[in-house]
């Protein structure tokens, strides 16, 4: 395996935002040649990444095949477009390496867990702008090597509306949120270069309103773009992966009802991109 930490370093990145990769060896006695990597984003509400949403989530999907990475990005006192700068930067160092780790440089995936879930949203929405390229030094003819090919949300933050994690956009904008809350709330910012998604919300969830993610599934559906959406009716925010593998030190976030979106986000990883 290919398991090495890449510093990030942006405008305004903090000491320790880095990439670290989980890359299964190539070997000519396999039959698959390139694999899809998932682009992992920690929660964490823009005040850290989450230790329960990372490595753990990495290795599951591994196990299903896929390459991995996990972007460690700076959270607050940094402030937007940082960590924007810092994702984009992951996925311009991934496909410029596509060829020697065996990538397929046509089926990777950003997935993020709430606040995450917003960030790896972020890139799905705003990879062909040109502050994203010429924030990490590419011109603007190449920020196609920026695009996810897909995204896997789970519970992500969403709007800064009604139903905002108020404290994830706190963290994120700072003393521009005003200025800036529009343009986060991603539902407003949905095009038809949007990628394809896959995401999942609980009903329950008092942190992160489901809201937040039927807003998004109404828009790119007005978009056109495929989405799978599941709504689980129990279980409550930052569940990760809901069973004990990624339980808190508390014993909490166990959800088995919610166990399957893993295999059913493996299903349509599989299928997504035939």
């Amino acid at each position: 395996m290919i398991h090495n930490t890449y510093p990030l370093k942006v405008e305004g990145s903090l000491e320790g935002a880095k990439l670290v990769t989980y890359i299964q060896e190539y070997s000519e006695q396999l039959a698959i040649e390139n694999r899809p990597l998932v682009l992992i984003c920690p929660g964490g509400g823009y005040a850290r990444t989450s230790d329960r949403e990372a490595e753990s989530m990495a290795l599951q999907f591994m196990a299903m095949g896929y390459h991995a990475a996990v972007v460690r990005y700076s959270c607050a006192p940094a402030k937007y477009p940082t960590a924007l700068l810092e994702l984009a930067s992951a996925m311009a160092l991934i496909r410029k390496n596509a060829d020697e780790w065996h990538v397929d440089a046509e089926r990777i995936v950003v997935q993020g867990c709430s606040a995450g879930g917003h960030l790896a949203a972020s890139l799905g929405m705003f990879w062909d702008e040109d502050f994203v390229a010429e924030g990490i030094g590419l011109s603007k003819e190449e920020h196609e090597v920026l695009r996810p090919n897909g995204m896997i949300l789970c519970y992500p933050v969403i709007t800064s509306g009604e139903f905002a994690h108020r404290g994830s956009f706190e963290n994120l904008l700072g003393d521009k949120e005003e200025e800036l809350g529009e343009k986060m709330s991603l539902e407003k910012q949905v095009s038809e270069k949007t990628p394809k998604a896959f995401i999942w919300h609980t009903f329950e969830d008092g942190s992160v309103p489901v809201e937040n993610s039927l807003f998004l599934v109404s828009a790119l559906r007005k978009a056109g773009i495929s989405t799978e959406f599941h709504m689980y009716p129990k279980g409550g925010h930052g569940l990760s992966l809901a069973n004990y593998l990624t339980a808190s030190a508390d014993g909490g976030a166990m959800q088995e009802e919610c166990t399957s979106w893993i295999n059913l986000a493996h299903t349509w990883m599989e299928h997504a991109f035939n």
